[in-house]
């Protein structure tokens, strides 16, 4: 059905090889990105989720232990 579509585009062919261009400078671009990455930083990263799950569950102690002392 679509190759009857596709057939009445004129220059068909150039999109599969901008779409694999786009494809290649994004991915090497990301890759060149996570090598540079300060390594400091990822570090922090990774443990601010715990960090502040540990600071809720601080508060939700301390408001409890505020009510019932």
């Amino acid at each position: 059905m679509f190759k009857h579509y596709f057939e009445q585009v004129e220059n068909v062919a150039i999109w599969p090889i901008i779409s694999l261009t786009i494809f290649f400078v994004f991915f090497i671009g990301l890759t060149i990105y996570v090598m540079k990455i300060n390594k400091g930083h990822i570090q922090h990263m990774e443990k601010m989720p715990l960090v502040q799950d540990q600071e809720g569950f601080n508060s939700i102690i301390d408001s409890k232990n505020q009510n019932h002392g």
